[in-house]
């Protein structure tokens, strides 16, 4: 078939007399709660193209959000390019569209004709910018407002089920984004304050008549500067005859403590585990309080004839709409065996 080618607002109130104020910082946003709140799908502006529920780009930063979710990624994604034993698509291709499709819950091929108009290949073609047209067809959002259509029979689409519609899957995963976002959250924020010893914020509290403006204004001005490079600097103040508690700091929060982050950090990473359904043991990660984490090889042969099959079967549908000749074959038990193998030359 052929193809065609196209191209803070701010607010302040007047201070009376004797009264001084400011802030440390500024307020940050948060992620959007509500992100799957959504009735389903539908045609851009346009009605060139339906609208993705999720944005694509917010879902591939995901990927460097944190560390546990990229891991368990590719974790998933090696295992099931490991039992690939062959079919109408290069292993580097394969590999592609199975990063794909865990992040983005969808993955697409392009079908490849002889000169006869017979298919021969698939060729993996990135999600990230793919888009399914009303209709029937698809099109690939190209830079500088250009895009290229492909017939119904040019594209193969391989999407995760959503029930909420059927033109877009979503990631199966998305049960684990608000944990892995607070474990990315709290890396900040404690970073945050290594770098910036201010940001933890607090109140300066003077409440001495005998201090006088333009000591109120270097205090300001000392306490502004203590911030980024050269921030935790001391302060000097003297006032004569000035009251026992003519100043006070007032904390409003104590990030020293260090149980509370380790208990945000391994918290939310369980809860990323658990959502992608990866034992910890095959990412190197002993779970606290647990002296026996388990035979990590044991935990791959049923790791390898469970989540790695079930992510295969994806593909493997697909087969249903491809010629005899150009099939999707896994091979589970070969991959099992190879762990089975390694087990057992550890035993001996």
């Amino acid at each position: 078939m052929g193809r065609r080618r196209y191209r803070n607002r701010m607010t302040a109130t007047e201070p009376r007399e004797n009264e001084i104020a400011f802030t440390f910082g500024e307020p940050e946003a948060v992620h959007n709660e509500r992100i799957l709140d959504y009735l389903g799908v539908f045609p851009e502006a346009g009605g060139e193209y339906y609208v993705p529920p999720l944005s694509l780009s917010g879902l591939a930063l995901m990927n460097r959000a944190n560390s546990h979710h990229g891991s368990c990624i590719l974790m998933r994604r090696n295992a099931v390019a490991n039992c690939y034993f062959g079919g109408p698509v290069s292993r580097a291709g394969f590999r592609a569209a199975a990063t794909d499709f865990l992040n983005f819950g969808n993955c697409y091929f392009e079908v490849l004709r002889n000169k006869f108009g017979k298919p021969v290949r698939l060729a993996h073609i990135p999600a990230l910018n793919m888009r399914v047209k009303p209709g029937g067809g698809f099109r690939m959002l190209r830079p500088m407002g250009q895009f290229i259509d492909f017939e119904p029979d040019e594209i193969i689409h391989a999407r995760e089920y959503d029930p909420m519609q059927q033109i877009y899957g979503i990631p199966d995963w998305l049960g684990g984004l608000q944990s892995a976002l607070l474990n990315q959250d709290a890396t900040l924020f404690r970073r945050r304050y290594f770098v910036n010893g201010a940001h933890l914020g607090y109140i300066l509290y003077t409440n001495d008549p005998k201090m006088s403006p333009a000591i109120r204004e270097a205090l300001k001005e000392s306490f502004k500067a203590g911030k980024g490079v050269g921030n935790f600097k001391a302060s000097y103040i003297n006032i004569p005859g000035g009251g026992e508690k003519a100043i006070q700091i007032i904390p409003i929060g104590d990030i020293g403590q260090e149980d509370e982050f380790m208990n945000v950090k391994s918290v939310s990473a369980a809860d990323v585990h658990v959502a992608h359904r990866v034992p910890a043991g095959l990412m190197g990660v002993i779970p606290q309080g647990v002296t026996n984490p388990g035979d990590p090889e044991k935990m791959e042969r049923v790791y390898l004839r469970s989540e790695a099959r079930a992510l295969a079967e994806n593909f493997i549908a697909l087969n249903d709409a491809l010629p005899g000749n150009m099939q999707f074959v896994f091979d589970y038990e070969s991959a099992a065996a190879t762990a089975t193998k390694g087990e057992t030359k550890n035993a001996q």
